[in-house]
C-alpha cells in the first residue's frame, strides 16, 4: 500500500523558506508594477508619444505600417529596459532558492522563442484592433471583445498543440510508466472526460517544481504530467492531483473562465473607451485610431486590470475550491491528496499559509493550508465510527 500521512503537514525550514521567496518575489511584483506604470506615465507626459507618432508618420503613410512601428518602439524600448528587471525574477531569484535547473543559455534560448511566439500574435492582435478603432471609432471596444473571444477559444484548443511542444517534450506516458498512464486514463474515462491521452513533459529541465495539468478543448484535450510530479508522487497522490484538473473540465472551468474574462474585458475595454475620448485633447490627438494614443490605452487597459485582478483571483479561488471537492469525491483518497499537496508546498517551495491580505490580492488558489485541511477532514472517521487499526 502507498505511504501517506493522516495530519500531513508542510516542512518548517521549506516553509521558511517558502516565505522569504515569497516576500521577494511580491517586491518584485510591486516593483515592476511601478516600473510599468512609469514607463507609461513617461511616454503621456514627456511628449514622447507625439514624439515618436510624428517621426513615424514622417516614415509612412500606410496605418497598418504605423502600427507595427509605433509597437515595436514602444514595446521594445519597454522589453529592453525591463530586460534586467526579468532576468533577476525568473533566473537569478530561482536560482538563489533552487528552484531553478536552467543554464543562461537555456534560459535565454526560452527567452528567444517567447519572444518569435509572442510578438507576431501580438502584432496581428494590435493591428485588428486598430483596424477595428478606425473602422468603429465608437464602438470598438465591443468588436474588439468579440475578437479576443475568438482568439482565446483558438488559444485554448491551439496551445497544447503548436505552443506548448516548442518548450517542452511531450512523451506518450504509455511509453514509460504503462501502469500509471493505465490509471490516470481510467480515471479519466470515470470522470466522463475524453482526453486524447496522456502525457508527460520535461519540466525538470528548467524547474525542480512539479504540476500537471489537462489541457486544450474538446479534440485536442490531454492529460499532462511533468516529469518532476512523476519523479517524487506516489501513484495515489498523482491521481488526486488529476482529478483536480478533470475537476475543473467536469465543471466547465475553461469555457467558464473564457465567459467570465470576456464580460471583464468587454468592460475594461469600454472604460478604456471613456479614457481615450477624454485624453484625446489633452495629447493633441482627434481619434482613438491614432497611434500615438497607443501608450494612453496600455494604461488604461493596465489600470484597469490591477483594480479587477483581486475579483478575478476570488473567482479563480472558488472554482479551485470546486475542483477538490470533486477530486476528493472523485477518487475518495483524502489522505492522499493532504499528502500531495504537503508535496507541492514543499517542492515547489510554495507559501502554504499566507498573510489574509496576499490571499485576497494574489492568490488565484486558496492557500495549500485551507486545501490542505479540507482534504484531511474528507479523510477523517465519522464521529462515532473507528478509525484504522
Amino acid at each position: 500500500m502507498e505511504s501517506t500521512q493522516l495530519n500531513p503537514t508542510p516542512d518548517p525550514a521549506r516553509q521558511e523558506r517558502a516565505k522569504q521567496y515569497a516576500r521577494i518575489s511580491r517586491r518584485m511584483m510591486l516593483f515592476e508594477l511601478f516600473f510599468g506604470f512609469a514607463y507609461l506615465l513617461l511616454w503621456l507626459t514627456s511628449g514622447l508619444a507625439l514624439s515618436a507618432r510624428g517621426a513615424i508618420l514622417e516614415v509612412t503613410p500606410n496605418p497598418w505600417l504605423q502600427v507595427a512601428l509605433y509597437a515595436a518602439l514602444f514595446g521594445g524600448l519597454y522589453f529592453v529596459i525591463n530586460l534586467p528587471l526579468d532576468y533577476y525574477d525568473s533566473f537569478v531569484l530561482p536560482h538563489r532558492f533552487d528552484q531553478s535547473t536552467q543554464s543562461l543559455r537555456q534560459w535565454l534560448a526560452d527567452q528567444a522563442r517567447s519572444l518569435l511566439v509572442g510578438i507576431p500574435i501580438a502584432l496581428v492582435l494590435l493591428e485588428v484592433v486598430y483596424a477595428i478603432l478606425r473602422a468603429a471609432p465608437t464602438t470598438w471596444w465591443l468588436w474588439v471583445g468579440l475578437v479576443l473571444l475568438v482568439f482565446n477559444v483558438l488559444a485554448a484548443n491551439l496551445a497544447p498543440v503548436l505552443i506548448a511542444p516548442l518548450f517542452y517534450r511531450f512523451e506518450p506516458l504509455q511509453e514509460t510508466h504503462p501502469d500509471l498512464s493505465e490509471r490516470l486514463s481510467g480515471l479519466a474515462a470515470r470522470s466522463h472526460t475524453r482526453i486524447r491521452g496522456v502525457f508527460k513533459i520535461d519540466m525538470s529541465r528548467r524547474t525542480k517544481a512539479a504540476n500537471a495539468a489537462l489541457m486544450g478543448l474538446g479534440s485536442s484535450r490531454r492529460m499532462v504530467i511533468g516529469d518532476t510530479l512523476i519523479n517524487e508522487f506516489s501513484g495515489d497522490e498523482i491521481e488526486t492531483v488529476m482529478a483536480h484538473e478533470l475537476g475543473h473540465q467536469v465543471h466547465s472551468d475553461i469555457p467558464l473562465g473564457i465567459v467570465v474574462s470576456t464580460l471583464v474585458t468587454l468592460v475594461g475595454l469600454f472604460l478604456a473607451d471613456r479614457v481615450l475620448q477624454l485624453g484625446l485633447a489633452g495629447l493633441g490627438l482627434s481619434s482613438p485610431a491614432d497611434v500615438g494614443a497607443m501608450p494612453l490605452l496600455a494604461l488604461a487597459i493596465s489600470v484597469y486590470g490591477l483594480l479587477t485582478s483581486p475579483l478575478e483571483n476570488a473567482f479563480s479561488r472558488w472554482r479551485e475550491v470546486r475542483a477538490d471537492q470533486y477530486a476528493l469525491q472523485l477518487t475518495g483518497k483524502g489522505r492522499a491528496y493532504a499528502s500531495a499537496l504537503v508535496r507541492l508546498a514543499d517542492q515547489n517551495l510554495a507559501e502554504a499559509d499566507p498573510e489574509r491580505w496576499v490571499e485576497w490580492l494574489l492568490y488565484s488558489h486558496p492557500p495549500l493550508s485551507k486545501r490542505i485541511a479540507m482534504a484531511v477532514a474528507a479523510d477523517a472517521p465519522a464521529p462515532g465510527s473507528h478509525g484504522e487499526a
